[in-house]
């Protein structure tokens, strides 16, 4: 590759987000695209994390894109190596291997006013593109606290996202931080292995049983031979799903949800004391909901021991706890979450002004119809801003933005348009329009603190509705929405 090669689109990141846009824009008959990975394989998260247990908590025939079912599922919720295997699978199907550029982080990207394009700029060259998609998603950076003493502990210390395979939790005395979903997954994998499992625990989750079963054989020849069959499933589960939105947007009505999992609490924890502690403060629904059959019944086992403190401090060989206990350990594991209110592309990313995405932002991420910024021409965003969803498949919300942006590419060849950027106008009302429907919703009225929420306390996180909603909303590119450049005469694909 020179060192100023040029695409129309440039893409960011090869998970679902990235992949998906690759193959509507070869579906399409645009094949002007590199997709930019900074790993040496595909795949996005469903790469990243490969810690003992790892799996997706949305049943799998909803997991998969729209256009590529799966009739091979061995799962009802698919596990890590499976979704992986699924992700190459659709990238050599559909022919995007030879698009993609291996080992190339991008480092910064500026936009050129004057040639109308933007300027990229990764670890292995610079490159130049019509149009920009970051499809990195919100689950792409690891969130590691900062704890005084942790450089100076003996022994191994890693996030469950950058799993150190080496690590033999075998007869060893382990520290657990966070309680997310990513955390009860391993703590069950690991707790029959391990000496001690001593879990720090700042807040406790709500936790539903997860119906996992497997999927037959004679169910897996049914979906590849009955036309239909597979798609009806998903559709049920879809509308299924959709139905617990009522749930979120309505807090009084997660009473009954609440019920069914303080049953499940009581019937997984006998002990009174440790049920308390287990037992969450705040409304169902405003901290993500988590699925579980194995995490509750895990913590009741003899050599766990859950505290109801955060970490406070780490030395050569203990870790001590906000309440002033120490213990001694062999490892200390962070299941702490990720960068989602504060995306690590934010400060690389200049606009038409020179400044940051972060510095548009101000530590609050807005885009237009969750996928455009106001100042920042042909940037897309996919599972950008208020994209997030607590009840149904984020794949299905990617999928509507990769529409949007094959519909801005195909105004900007019919109208000669060199740029789109939104209105700032028409930004500034999708988002108070946002604001507005998610105030009196269980995600910023059901008494916690989530990651939802970014450091100026607003929701910039969730979309507050139907998947369909935003479908309806997003899927067609609206000229009238946007600023648009027309210096340029109309070409081909």
């Amino acid at each position: 590759m020179s060192a100023a090669t040029h695409v129309r689109v440039a893409i960011a990141g090869s998970g679902f987000s990235g992949l998906g846009m690759a193959i509507r824009l070869k579906q399409e008959g645009v094949h002007d695209f590199l997709i930019f990975e900074r790993a040496n394989d595909l795949g996005g998260t469903w790469r990243d994390n490969t810690y003992p247990g790892c799996a997706c908590d949305v049943p799998s025939h909803l997991y998969s894109f729209s256009f590529a079912p799966n009739p091979d599922w061995t799962r009802a919720f698919s596990r890590q190596p499976e979704i992986l295997a699924y992700l190459r699978t659709c990238a050599e199907r559909f022919g995007v291997m030879p698009h993609l550029r291996f080992g190339h982080e991008v480092q910064h990207s500026a936009w050129d006013e004057a040639n109308q394009r933007w300027r990229i700029t990764t670890s292995q060259g610079e490159f130049t593109a019509d149009v920009l998609v970051a499809g990195m998603g919100p689950l792409s950076e690891p969130r590691l606290p900062s704890v005084p003493g942790l450089e100076r502990f003996r022994g191994p210390t890693f996030h469950s996202a950058r799993w150190d395979t080496s690590f033999d939790p075998s007869g060893k005395r382990v520290a657990v931080v966070g309680t997310g979903a990513s955390a009860i997954q391993f703590v069950p994998a690991i707790q029959p292995q391990v000496a001690k499992l001593l879990l720090f625990q700042r807040t406790p989750p709500w936790i539903v049983p997860r119906r996992d079963r497997t999927i037959t054989s004679f169910e897996r020849w049914l979906f590849r031979h009955v036309p239909g069959l597979q798609r009806a499933i998903r559709a049920t589960l879809f509308t299924l799903r959709e139905l617990l939105v009522f749930g979120f947007m309505r807090p009084k009505t997660m009473r009954l949800l609440q019920k069914i999992a303080l049953r499940y609490l009581q019937k997984s924890i006998p002990d009174p004391a440790l049920r308390a502690r287990l037992t969450p403060p705040y409304t169902m629904g405003c901290k993500r909901v988590l699925i579980s059959s194995d995490y509750l019944p895990a913590l009741n086992q003899p050599n766990v021991e859950v505290l109801s403190a955060s970490l406070s401090e780490v030395r050569e060989r203990s870790v001590i706890a906000s309440d002033g206990t120490e213990r001694e350990v062999d490892a200390v594991i962070f299941g702490t979450g990720f960068h989602v209110t504060d995306p690590p592309l934010a400060p690389h990313v200049r606009g038409r002004d020179g400044r940051t995405l972060a510095e548009h932002w101000q530590k609050s991420p807005k885009a237009h119809v969750g996928t455009t910024v106001s100042g920042f021409p042909n940037l897309f965003l996919l599972l950008g801003p208020n994209t997030g969803l607590g009840h149904n498949s984020v794949v299905l919300m990617a999928e509507a933005q990769i529409e949007h942006v094959l519909g801005a590419l195909r105004h900007m060849q019919r109208a000669g348009v060199t740029t789109v950027e939104p209105r700032p106008e028409a930004q500034a009302q999708f988002i108070a329009e946002t604001d507005a429907l998610l105030a009196p919703t269980v995600w910023n009225a059901g008494g916690c603190s989530s990651w939802y929420l970014d450091e100026t306390g607003r929701n910039s996180t969730i979309w507050p509705g139907f998947i369909t909603a935003f479908q309806r909303r997003v899927e067609r590119f609206r000229p009238e929405e946007y600023l648009l450049d027309k210096r340029a005469e109309p070409t081909g694909v």
